[in-house]
């Protein structure tokens, strides 16, 4: 039977410091000068980065920001729930998965600057995605959340940050 367990070893993936499982898959090898790049970032930055995400079960991504866009691959497994409070404070739930008719998509993006987190929606299952970023990913774009400094910018979504913090 095809499980989590399956693919972490299949694909090997390790732990990501959000939750859940992770392998970068792809790295760009060209370089964008920091001056090319709007100032939010602090160096050059590779073109574009991908990987292997797996959430398991009960796990999820906790909420995080990065500054660049993310784009969100459905592969297997379970559908999945990214859950998104954009920088005017709207809360936007994304479905990947393959249940179409029923409001699922193949893909999903979220915008740079946006908190957001992930969880499986079968919590019996897993849900294998991936995720590519561009400008590539660096971790000094990577922001944990402080549940007490999301609750406070945005309290009218207290319920799904503490559930997800």
């Amino acid at each position: 039977m095809i499980n989590a367990n399956y693919w972490i070893k299949k694909l090997g993936l390790k732990r990501h410091p959000e939750g859940g499982y992770f392998k970068e898959t792809y790295r760009s090898s060209e370089v964008i000068l920091k001056h090319a790049l709007p100032a939010r970032f602090n160096g050059d930055r590779v073109f574009s980065t991908c990987i292997y995400f797996l959430l398991d079960k009960k796990e999820f991504s906790a909420f995080h920001v990065i500054q660049q866009d993310e784009v969100w691959h459905f592969y297997e497994g379970s559908s999945l729930t990214v859950h998104i409070i954009d920088q005017k404070g709207e809360y936007t739930a994304k479905k990947l998965g393959r249940d179409i008719k029923n409001g699922d998509s193949f893909q999903t993006v979220v915008r740079a600057g946006c908190w957001f987190a992930a969880a499986v929606n079968n919590t019996e299952a897993y849900s294998l995605v991936g995720c590519t970023v561009a400008p590539g990913f660096d971790y000094a774009d990577f922001e944990m959340a402080d549940r007490n400094r999301l609750v406070a910018l945005y309290p009218e979504h207290r319920d799904i940050i503490e559930k997800y913090t």
